[in-house]
């Protein structure tokens, strides 16, 4: 697929840098040079320096015949020019484009096909800020995913000394949850992953991928971290996009203190807000942070625009007493220097969105991608489409699918249907040797290596004469 990405921040780049490794022709363009070459000595793509949404560099970046562009610079207007003129004077097929402000959710018609010709837009700030807010509700989870519409939930823990699966089999699972249905995706021990078999013992501080319907996931959890108790104070360290967002939508429900060290901003925020305290001060400041009774707080999120700082005030706070604490890291390298240590989260916005931006660019019928222990691994839902004869899925038992070594089917999300095709219930499945896979089934996948991913989705394709 010859793929055009507009815009080399960390969203563009890693984008550009999941999909440079399936073989896919990548142009990256934007508008600072020594940007494009950094990352032309370290991924293998051709770049552009020029205006993103100039009809010349377009055409020079390939547009002519360009399969998808993907615009993710830092401005909407820019993304939003670049997607029509793609449109209009080079009918470039599929067009993504990266909106920070909420107006265009208000006013979808203005992306349609007579307008800005969007075809799927993503808000990175609105991903992250939802995802924080799953880990506010499961307090004890490293990582909480949703798949088929939130009725099956992937959740990442930390198993601890004493828990009840702790130094047992995974195989008697079954006997301290006899009516839940449960897998363990993957087993990740001091960073390498294992795959999970009936005579596997987890140990402490395994990082313990589990698989079940969302009504059980709290179940399962208790199996392998103590159940702390909920969270109730809260408070956020930075008030840009998503600090805002995060303390709108949960102001009605935690008791909420944001800190802003800019004047202006604090003095809006203070008036977008209703129930959240807003405080002008620097999150690094021991004494500020001690006055506002920091060891009373449940959760410190750190979601300033300077990781080093959000390290640094998530770090501090922890010290002082904070029960939990998170940071937003860009940086691969610090999120895994970091975590586990006197940070218990830190979270890459790039590989906390880039999912739902990569479910739209890959082959075949994936509606959901997500990335695991920060891109080292990535968990994929596709619908399985086609019958025995045209496809290698559908029609065919778990044991009779040739899965690439490192992949597993953790579960099933069936539809039950009437005979008007109306879905009476949606069924979730965990799959044993013998499950048949049926067409329209969605089949929940897990990959220990995202270079996987390919031979997944190859293996999904419907061949050439299903219709």
């Amino acid at each position: 697929m010859k793929i055009i990405i507009l815009g080399a921040g960390q969203v563009g780049a890693s984008v550009a840098e999941n999909l440079v490794s399936e073989a896919n022709d990548i142009t990256l363009v934007d508008t600072s040079a020594d940007c494009l070459a950094a990352l032309r000595d370290r991924l293998e793509i051709r770049t552009v320096c020029g205006n993103a949404a100039a009809p010349s560099v377009l055409r020079e970046a390939g547009a002519d015949d360009a399969d998808l562009l993907i615009a993710v610079t830092q401005s909407d207007q820019t993304n939003l020019c670049a997607c029509r003129i793609a449109k209009a004077v080079f009918n470039l097929p599929t067009r993504i484009a990266r909106l920070r402000s909420t107006d265009f959710v208000e006013y979808p018609e203005l992306l349609g096909e007579d307008n800005f010709a969007v075809d799927f837009s993503i808000c990175p700030e609105q991903i992250v800020t939802d995802y924080i807010k799953r880990l506010i509700a499961f307090p004890e989870a490293l990582q909480v995913l949703d798949f088929a519409n939130g009725v099956v939930s992937l959740i990442g823990v930390k198993a601890f000394e004493g828990g009840p699966l702790v130094g047992h089999p995974l195989k008697s699972l079954r006997f301290h949850l006899p009516n839940v249905e449960v897998r363990i995706a993957a087993i990740y021990r001091n960073g390498e992953p294992i795959m999970p078999e009936g005579d596997t013992v987890v140990v402490p501080g395994d990082e313990v991928f589990c698989l079940a319907a969302t009504v059980h996931i709290r179940q399962v959890m208790r199996e392998l971290r103590r159940t702390d108790r909920p969270m109730r104070r809260i408070m956020i360290a930075g008030g840009g996009n998503i600090g805002f967002r995060l303390a709108r939508s949960i102001e009605a429900d935690y008791h909420v203190k944001i800190l802003e060290v800019d004047k202006r901003r604090a003095e809006l925020l203070a008036t977008q807000l209703g129930n959240a305290l807003v405080l002008r001060g620097d999150a690094t400041d021991e004494k500020l942070l001690e006055n506002e009774g920091i060891d009373e707080m449940d959760l410190f999120v750190a979601l300033t625009n300077d990781e080093e700082d959000n390290i640094m005030a998530a770090s501090l706070a922890k010290r002082m007493g904070a029960r939990r604490t998170l940071a937003l890291i860009n940086r691969k390298s610090y999120v895994d220097l970091v975590q586990g240590g006197p940070i218990d989260i830190a979270i890459s916005p790039a590989h906390t969105s880039i999912g739902s931006l990569l479910a739209h660019v890959r082959r075949g019928d994936v509606v959901a991608v997500h990335s695991l222990r920060r891109g080292a691994a990535e968990a994929l839902e596709i619908i399985a489409h086609g019958n025995p004869k045209d496809s290698k899925v559908v029609g065919h038992r778990i044991e009779e699918i040739q899965l690439p070594k490192g992949a597993t089917i953790g579960a099933i999300v069936r539809d039950e249907r009437r005979i008007d095709g109306k879905v009476l219930r949606r069924m979730v499945i965990m799959p044993h040797h013998d499950t048949l896979i049926e067409a329209e089934d969605h089949v929940i996948v897990f990959c220990t290596h995202k270079d996987l991913v390919r031979k997944v989705e190859k293996l999904f394709q419907v061949g050439f004469t299903f219709l």
